[in-house]
């Protein structure tokens, strides 16, 4: 049986890009150093010359099924891989029969299980007695926390080894690799910083990406690619839906700029105006919630609770009665003390997320319910703010490094905001005097 399809390679189509970027030997691989760098784990093992069960956990594109096929070839052992999406337990007796022909032939057999975290517990034990004989060497990869996924007794047998995002450098590297390959073409700062974005830590998604950006700029006829160029042929941003009806969204934006303005004439005005033309209540009452949220915030919390209340009167009274509440609510949201600074905050929070790499959580803030979890050192420094002084652990860091000092909300001096600013003063100088106390 053969595990490999070797038939009509000839006919085969040209390898994708990523395909043909494998590394061949492990010192070739990008990333992972704190695994494969002199001294580190896998680095020893393969020094010792010895290979044992392990499970690769990180998230995609990160290089596990790679780096397990390299470990068959430095090991010399025969590779077989298995896809728990594809493979059920017949699949698994049928890899173990040809582990047991490369063993009669003296040869050693690394079994393979890309995405382990999909079989079931009974296809997960179906390893072990083969695991626990010798047979295989077995390697499972898994984007999931085996902690949870991974039965306990298949576990206990396999070391875990977190495999890690690759970094902007790691993958700057793969792109100069990359670009090799496409020898009549350049590429700008701009556009290497679109595609290292684009890809977040995902060495896989990013060679795709390069390849489909080759071949858009053949296609093209231009042989230098740029960030303005990736965007428009590749449409990597969408572009929002025109619903059209500029009258009535011209009106609503009235409304909400009455609103804002403090203006409670205006706001009434454009409110009955709208709802004399037929406009949906319901539509305007879950604009008229947002605004409470969007212009008013934390400055007037209870402005959030009217429109809310608001909303839910018309449901019960209906029109007409219930179109008072909602007139109402304007009123009470215009004279408001008025607050974006949470709008803002998330605002420049999401945006944040949205073009930044996925950064680890610190340890720290991680829970540890398992034993492997605490192992890796999971909560071991955490603070527990309810027993340190005004219950507040001052100098407690919360946000990923390359972050720390970030500010997202800034409140307003009016309202309640303006005793949020204090009571945030008072936390930064808490914080301030526990750093010239531990410098």
């Amino acid at each position: 049986m053969s595990f490999e399809n070797d038939l009509f390679s000839a006919d085969k189509p040209a390898e994708p890009l990523a395909e043909r970027l494998r590394p061949r030997a492990v010192a070739e691989v990008v990333g992972q150093r704190h695994l494969l760098a002199t001294g580190k784990p896998l680095a020893l093992a393969i020094a010792a010359g010895q290979i044992h069960s392990m499970i690769l956990w990180g998230p995609p594109g990160v290089g596990k099924t790679t780096l397990a096929r390299l470990l068959a070839g430095t090991f010399d052992a025969e590779f077989i891989p298995l896809s728990a999406v594809f493979s059920g337990v017949k699949d698994i007796r049928a890899a173990m029969e040809l582990a047991e022909q490369y063993q009669a032939r003296g040869r050693k057999t690394i079994l393979f299980v890309d995405e382990v975290h999909r079989f079931n517990k009974s296809q997960q034990d179906a390893f072990l007695p083969f695991v626990e004989s010798g047979l295989v060497t077995f390697i499972g990869a898994t984007t999931e926390n085996p902690s949870f996924e991974v039965n306990a007794a298949l576990l206990s047998r396999a070391q875990v080894y977190v495999l890690k995002a690759l970094t902007d450098e790691e993958l700057g590297e793969l792109v100069q690799r990359a670009l090799a390959c496409f020898p009549d073409l350049s590429a700008t700062a701009d556009a290497i910083a679109v595609w290292t974005g684009y890809a977040d830590g995902d060495a896989r998604r990013m060679l795709n990406l390069i390849e489909q950006s080759a071949h858009a700029a053949h296609a093209s006829q231009i042989t230098g690619i740029d960030a303005a160029f990736l965007e428009n042929a590749l449409s990597l941003n969408a572009r929002r839906f025109d619903k059209g009806g500029d009258a009535f969204y011209d009106q609503i934006s009235a409304l909400h700029k009455s609103v804002r303005g403090s203006n409670p004439d205006g706001a009434l005005y454009w409110l009955t105006r709208m709802l004399d033309g037929g406009a949906d209540p319901r539509y305007l009452a879950r604009r008229i919630v947002r605004m409470a949220w969007e212009d008013i915030g934390l400055a007037d919390p209870r402005a959030a609770q009217i429109t809310l209340d608001a909303a839910e009167t018309w449901e019960r009274l209906g029109s007409p009665e219930g179109e008072l509440a909602l007139g109402q609510a304007v009123i009470y949201l215009a004279i408001a003390p008025k607050s974006n600074a949470g709008y803002n905050a998330y605002n420049q929070a999401r945006g944040l997320v949205h073009k930044d790499k996925s950064r680890p959580v610190p340890e720290h803030l991680r829970n540890a319910p398992t034993k492997l979890m605490k192992e890796l050192g999971y909560g071991k420094l955490y603070r527990y703010a309810h027993d340190e002084p005004e219950a507040y652990a001052a100098g407690e860091t919360y946000l990923p490094e390359g972050l720390e000092g970030t500010v997202f909300y800034e409140p307003v001096p009016r309202g309640l905001e303006a005793k949020i600013a204090e009571k945030l003063r008072h936390l930064a100088e808490l914080d301030a005097a526990w750093h010239e106390r531990n410098r």
